[in-house]
């Protein structure tokens, strides 16, 4: 008799961790996915990761009932940014492309509306990172072989862009500003030829938001939103114009104020004030 209640228990809690794990996501509001993000970076960032969901079990849960993340996330292919690592999660916690450049191609666009509107992930990010070889590839034009030459164009504008934000820039100080750019350039794209992604950002399904990862303290510089989120879907085809945000999440405000004298001249992507990396 004890037995029996005993796995009767056991059944029990296995049922509910399994709900747990399915219902964590898409239920999730799009600020507590955010934090979960944030907490795990500063884990990482400080040695204090906690490696979760990686046992037999977790795996069990995610082929029983499928995957549930909370986030999606679009990095560089770097192996310097192994992005589950550093943001402290698991075994279907967060959905990840990666790419070069994290640019939003054709394949990439069609990754993002996977996670975002078919696993309904409340958070997009669109991490670049320090250092990036495929955006310093582009800004200093350099000779690429095979496939390489169409994934660099694809980062050109951003450098175009950067050296309109500064017109004296060079070196590392280009890259580096850059680097920024191609995170709101990679965002553009996906307000500009995704349908899926502009409905949910207007009825305050999801949140979309940048930031670049710092490969030497392996800390987050959050950028929040893209500044021209609402002019950039406004301008999108489609009539998405016409319609307003419903609920949009309260962490969807950009924390940075784009500077207005070249917001006037410089098009959709501008460049805020840098601001210090999150901490919680």
């Amino acid at each position: 008799m004890k037995h029996g209640f005993v796995g009767t228990l056991l059944l029990v809690l296995g049922l509910c961790a399994s709900a747990f794990a399915s219902s964590a996501g898409p239920g999730m509001p799009a600020d507590e996915a955010l934090k979960l993000l944030k907490d795990g970076n500063t884990r990482y960032a400080a040695g204090q990761s906690t490696h979760p969901n990686l046992s037999s079990e977790r795996r069990a849960e995610t082929v029983k009932g499928g995957q549930h993340p909370f986030a999606t996330v679009i990095g560089c292919s770097d192996s310097r940014e192994p992005l589950e690592l550093i943001f402290d999660q698991g075994v279907g916690d967060i959905f990840v492309i990666r790419v070069a450049g994290n640019v939003a191609g054709p394949d990439e666009l069609a990754s993002i509306e996977y996670g975002v509107g078919h696993l309904n992930t409340p958070v997009m990010l669109v991490l670049g990172h320090t250092s990036c070889g495929a955006v310093t590839a582009a800004v200093q034009n350099a000779k690429v072989h095979g496939n390489l030459p169409f994934l660099i164009n694809q980062i050109k504008p951003a450098v175009a862009k950067a050296k309109s934000w500064t017109p004296t820039a060079s070196g590392d100080d280009l890259v580096a500003k850059a680097i920024k750019a191609n995170v709101w350039l990679t965002m553009e794209n996906m307000f500009r030829k995704s349908a899926e992604v502009r409905e949910l950002v207007l009825k305050g399904k999801l949140l979309v938001i940048g930031g670049i990862y710092d490969l030497h303290s392996g800390q987050v510089d959050w950028l929040g939103a893209h500044p021209d989120q609402g002019a950039l879907i406004a301008a999108a085809p489609g009539g998405q114009h016409k319609m307003k945000p419903k609920h949009a999440p309260a962490a969807a405000a950009a924390p940075h104020a784009p500077e207005k004298a070249a917001a006037a001249d410089q098009g959709s992507m501008v460049d805020p004030a840098p601001a210090a990396p999150a901490h919680k």
